[in-house]
């Protein structure tokens, strides 16, 4: 729902953020059906790509009994994006210590206590995933979070479905095409020898570590420059994100120099083995300078989500990562055998590309025509300054034209809401839309006659067919994936 909700929060057209967190609900929900049908079907998948059969079948032990998981898990994802949007961070860090406490005491019980193995983790992990999730809508609640963005369950939520996918499905994968690559590259190690993958899953684990600082300072870009956009107010809105790459340019060199300084005993934290610590130490100075430029590309992405221009930062993965990443990396791999190092150098070019083109592409923005955007998407419309008739010298007051008697009951124009009548707030010049007010003077729009009953039927029937549609989408394929799972099953 980012970054929906961080430009309707910075509109401050609140009820509606508790509109699109249900429509973002029921959404996840949808695709938890998907998502379970290629996870039961794990272990066929790894047998195909020539996976060892005893390790096939704990991971699909493992995956079975964190499945119940699967939807709580994307509840709290939303949870936190929700908190996340309207700036507050710390009960997000509380849940976090809970989870990861009642994880390792859940682990201690199931496999020393009980000793149920890989079902037994699985089992502790769903635990703390429903702990976390659980405390955190409690505290939610509990504090009345809530109060000013959530009027209750509307049907709204059933509207606006494509504007909500158009920006989730690239914003989901500006994210998976840079893991994917990353899991991708150390599928390819693994095909050289177990040294080189030693060395990759170091490296990975560093970077890791590393790209939390450029994550957690291009998620603040992302909500402070979505809600500025939101609220108009451009200004903010570019500071924040010179402010953003800035400190993460900083912090990226200071990282940066720690590592290069300590590369040569920085494999004795994962291993004792001579070789993988002298390889490590010869791949670290080529990471380095990756994190540096993977560092500004993470905190650029923050910024493009708040802008809410994904569409063009997938793309541009894409073509940097696949078009040219992957097979770089396959060539220096492959034909100039150059081992882990070549890895590294193919993932350099590709942000290096990344960095730069995001960079151009921010300093070069119409940051009022992204206002503009953020503003219709936070279905608030900007109310032009009236204008003064202007006065000659010689003018009176019966010179001017003051028009036809205003009619009674004449309110500002307002843009009706399928599904309710739409209120009126006017806050800073910003017409606000599809607010209903409880306290102060109340605006009440009679419609008359706008549209039809008949046509009101036809949209309610399509509206409902195409979501129907959805549901059963959802459902074939969780079906699907159970008959491909009893056809293919060897037990």
């Amino acid at each position: 729902c980012c970054p929906l909700t961080l430009q309707t929060y910075g509109s401050k057209n609140l009820l509606r953020v508790g509109v699109i967190l249900q429509r973002a609900t029921i959404i996840i929900l949808l695709c938890c059906f998907p998502c379970c049908a290629i996870l039961i079907n794990v272990e066929q998948l790894m047998l195909l790509m020539q996976q060892d059969p005893e390790v096939s079948r704990m991971t699909q032990q493992y995956v079975n009994a964190f499945l119940p998981a699967l939807p709580v898990v994307f509840l709290y994802n939303l949870e936190t994006r929700y908190l996340q949007n309207q700036m507050i961070m710390w009960p997000l860090v509380l849940s976090g210590v809970i989870g990861n406490v009642v994880n390792v005491v859940a682990n201690y019980v199931l496999l020393y206590v009980f000793h149920l193995g890989v079902t037994g983790s699985a089992w502790a992990n769903t635990i703390a995933q429903y702990s976390q999730t659980i405390f955190l809508f409690l505290y939610i609640i509990g504090r009345k979070l809530h109060v000013n963005t959530w009027g209750g369950w509307s049907c709204e939520c059933l509207l606006e479905w494509d504007s909500f996918t158009s920006l989730a499905i690239p914003s989901m994968l500006m994210m998976c095409i840079e893991w994917w690559t990353y899991e991708i590259g150390s599928f390819l190690i693994g095909l050289l020898s177990v040294v080189e993958l030693s060395v990759q899953s170091i490296i990975y684990e560093v970077s890791v570590v590393a790209f939390m600082i450029p994550l957690g300072l291009g998620t603040g870009a992302s909500v402070q420059v979505g809600n500025a956009l939101g609220a108009g107010n451009i200004e903010a809105a570019k500071r924040s994100s010179s402010t953003s790459l800035i400190c993460t340019g900083v912090f990226s060199v200071i990282v940066g120099s720690i590592l290069a300084a300590t590369r040569n005993v920085l494999g004795y934290i994962f291993t004792k083995d001579k070789e993988i610590i002298d390889l490590v130490a010869w791949v670290m100075p080529i990471y380095v300078v990756f994190h540096l430029f993977e560092a500004m590309t993470g905190a650029c992405s923050g910024v493009l989500r708040g802008i809410g221009k994904q569409k063009f930062g997938a793309i541009l993965n894409a073509v940097s990562y696949y078009g040219v990443g992957m097979p770089l990396a396959a060539v220096l791999l492959f034909v100039a055998k150059i081992g882990v190092m070549g890895l590294w150098v193919a993932m350099l070019v590709c942000v290096f590309i990344l960095c730069t083109c995001f960079i151009t592409y921010i300093s070069r923005l119409d940051w009022e025509k992204a206002a503009k955007e953020a503003q219709r998407r936070a279905g608030v419309t900007q109310l032009p300054p009236p204008e003064l008739p202007s006065l000659g010298s010689e003018a009176s007051c019966k010179d001017l034209d003051v028009g036809p008697a205003p009619q009674p009951h004449t309110y500002l124009p307002a843009r009706a809401v399928l599904g309710s009548v739409a209120g009126i707030e006017v806050q800073n010049d910003v017409v606000l839309t599809g607010i209903t007010k409880t306290e102060g003077p109340a605006y009440h729009l009679e419609l008359r006659d706008a549209t039809p009953a008949p046509a009101t039927a036809v949209v309610t029937k399509q509206l409902i067919f195409r979501r129907g549609l959805a549901v059963a989408a959802a459902v074939a394929a969780l079906a699907l994936g159970i008959a491909i799972k009893l056809t293919t099953s060897t037990d």
